[in-house]
């Protein structure tokens, strides 16, 4: 049960052991692209690719839909980033019970945007848990978690991918260890709750300081995307690192080092409105960003 791209390499690793597919659930096609047209999700593609039978119900909490999780007598549900509530009647129908992978060191991050908000809030690691799923958000047993660091330069997307392959691997040895394994309960210590990214966060304040500026820019690359304006366009930075620079904040100090509120920011990456993806380097020979960035 996954919907996202982070879902799609745990899909792969249970099919690459031999474990037998009953089902796939995924969130159903949504509108994409320029014309707008209905397109399966990443995990619905794949599932379909590889000739697996695909279901995506809008919602869980229906008898029929509920019948139909039934029905399929499951030993396990393994549920990585799908996207719905699991009404109680699908927690308790697979014979084993429902397995999570969660891209945090729970209790730390529970919710919608853990990895996020751990790269924003300047946390020096992050990892998976395995989860044993209960009417709670995030709150169940942990049977497995591994822990991995935030680097200086690390950005939402290259920690998405490592979380990704990571919880692929742990979901494989928690299956073929589910008997073996202590579920812990989590402690009450240390909750923290990821809320979903609003876009009102994205936009870049050049008062606060340099650490700040740049953990929010990392943290919302590639989406959203921090955002500013220069020379009167909304420009997104989507790779940036701390530097030693000093002035007024948002003024441009060399290249596109920027000052702070403290310190100064070096912005590394940037998307024009409308344009790909492209180094500072290569931006700046047909663009002028200003004296100032807004």
């Amino acid at each position: 049960m996954g919907t996202p791209d982070f879902s799609v390499p745990a899909l792969g690793a249970l099919i690459g052991v031999g474990h037998e597919i009953a089902c796939v659930y995924s969130q159903p096609p949504r509108p994409a692209g320029r014309g707008q047209k209905e397109r399966p999700s990443p995990v619905h593609a794949e599932a379909e690719a590889r000739g697996l039978l695909v279901r995506h119900p809008k919602s869980l909490r229906t008898p029929e839909a509920q019948a139909e999780f039934a029905a399929l007598e499951a030993d396990v549900a393994v549920v990585v980033a799908y996207g719905l509530i699991l009404p109680q009647a699908v927690l308790d129908a697979p014979r084993r019970g429902c397995l999570n992978i969660h891209a945090s060191l729970l209790p730390r991050w529970r919710g919608a945007a853990p990895i996020h908000r751990a790269v924003m809030a300047g946390d020096a690691e992050t990892g998976v848990c395995i989860m044993r799923m209960e009417a709670g958000l995030d709150t169940g047993p942990v049977l497995l978690r591994e822990a991995t660091p935030i680097g200086d330069t690390d950005t939402t997307g290259n920690l998405h991918d490592r979380l990704s392959g990571l919880g692929a691997r742990m979901i494989v040895d928690a299956l073929a260890r589910l008997d073996a394994l202590t579920p812990e309960p989590q402690p009450e210590d240390g909750v923290t709750y990821a809320m979903k990214i609003d876009k009102a966060e994205a936009r870049i304040d050049w008062s606060r300081p340099a650490a700040e500026v740049d953990r929010l820019i990392r943290g919302l690359s590639p989406f959203p995307g921090a955002w500013c304006e220069a020379a009167g366009e909304r420009v997104k930075l989507l790779r940036s690192r701390l530097t030693q620079g000093n002035g007024a904040p948002g003024e441009v100090l060399d290249g596109l080092t920027v000052a702070c509120g403290e310190g100064a920011v070096e912005v590394l990456e940037v998307q024009r409105a409308g344009g790909k993806p492209l180094s500072v380097a290569e931006a700046l020979r047909g663009w002028n960003p200003g004296a100032r960035l807004g």
